[in-house]
């Protein structure tokens, strides 16, 4: 999956904001809307983009309590590994999840509607799951930064 300068600047424009147009984009980046769009789809066929979203405030559609969650395995096992990726997947609670090392083995973003909510989540996705060894909820005071923009790399030219 190579990209080059042209690509680096599409990237970099649709991070920002993915709603302009292939003729926008074009123009940003030194292209033809045509040229634009093909660049588009080998960049999302490659798997260089990996989705078109929106950030959506939790707090505004009624999902105000907000935690980070540290889980601890049992043991780690291929299969309690991947029986819990899967869980994380299924579960819309869970916003992101993410395979970490250090001293838990997942971090978990959450969302609920309030503390309630949260702790019938917890026994149902936690307490209930053998595969478990603990927790720790961190509830989120402010957030004070959102999104998935990363830095593009400009590649070099040969």
């Amino acid at each position: 999956m190579q990209y080059d300068r042209t690509d680096a600047r599409i990237l970099e424009i649709v991070q920002k904001n993915n709603r302009l147009t292939s003729e926008v984009i074009g123009e940003m980046a030194g292209l033809s809307a045509t040229a634009c769009q093909r660049r588009l789809k080998r960049l999302r066929s490659d798997g260089i983009i990996e989705a078109d979203v929106s950030i959506v405030s939790a707090k505004m559609v009624g999902r105000p309590i907000q935690m980070l969650v540290l889980v601890s395995l049992e043991r780690e096992r291929a299969d309690i590994i991947d029986r819990f990726k899967k869980a994380i997947k299924s579960s819309a609670e869970v916003v992101n999840g993410f395979y970490v090392t250090g001293d838990a083995d997942f971090v978990l973003y959450i969302t609920a509607r309030t503390m309630e909510d949260y702790e019938q989540f917890t026994r149902r996705f936690f307490y209930e799951n053998p595969d478990i060894k603990g927790f720790k909820t961190m509830v989120v005071m402010d957030r004070v930064k959102a999104g998935f923009a990363v830095p593009v790399e400009m590649p070099t030219e040969d």
